[in-house]
């Protein structure tokens, strides 16, 4: 399997009152990275959980978290989540108007640094970015809200992505949040992403464990 190919089940889809249960079933099914949904209510219309709670399952798993703050003030709020085992802090490049300083910060503190994309903003706004870029995260659905339906037109964004990898030599990882499932993770992965999202179509099934291995079982197919 592709080291880069992951699937990342997104906790603002899990069973709050059982959250250290559902990710030590995962992690027995071979998951090793989660997707941690950050939300202010004001960058986005939803107010989701803190630092606290990564603190509160660190002593009960052995996963890695990949921190996404849907926030206003992203360079007050990073820091609160530089915890043991958070790989990454994704922030949205609509959210900063110093994008550069605040990625290379995040960098110094030995996290991949990630920029997120809402469905509107196009691609070019990385260039001045990519020597301190590792993950770009392209939002499929518009931010805030879990369960919504894929975003087809994210397809173009994707691709320019792929192309601006090849032109640049960057080397950076294109993750996906939104809307994907069984029925849109082969599009997105054909596209070229190595990163999934998934949070209802894992959580949001019947089995959590036979839904993230059939998604891992698309990784390589």
């Amino acid at each position: 399997m592709n080291p880069r190919k992951k699937i990342l089940p997104s906790l603002l889809s899990a069973p709050f009152d059982r959250l250290g249960e559902s990710i030590r079933a995962l992690e027995e099914a071979g998951c090793t990275l989660f997707h941690y949904d950050v939300m202010d209510g004001h960058f986005v219309p939803n107010l989701t959980i803190g630092p606290l709670i990564i603190q509160s399952l660190l002593p009960h798993c052995n996963s890695e978290f990949d921190v996404h703050l849907m926030v206003a003030n992203p360079e007050t709020v990073f820091p609160w989540f530089l915890l043991d085992r958070v790989r990454s802090i994704t922030v949205h490049a609509e959210a900063t108007p110093h994008l550069h300083a605040l990625l290379m910060r995040i960098r110094a503190h030995n996290r991949l640094a990630g920029v997120s994309l809402n469905p509107a903003t196009p691609v070019d706004c990385l260039e001045y970015v990519l020597p301190c870029l590792d993950l770009v995260l392209v939002m499929t659905v518009n931010p805030g809200f879990g369960g919504q339906k894929y975003l087809p037109e994210a397809g173009r964004k994707i691709r320019e992505l792929c192309e601006l990898r090849g032109q640049t030599g960057a080397d950076f990882l294109i993750q996906v949040d939104g809307g994907i499932n069984a029925q849109t993770i082969r599009t997105v992965l054909d596209l070229g992403v190595e990163e999934i999202v998934a949070g209802n179509a894992i959580y949001g099934a019947a089995d959590p464990v036979a839904a993230y291995w059939e998604l891992s079982s698309q990784l390589d197919a």
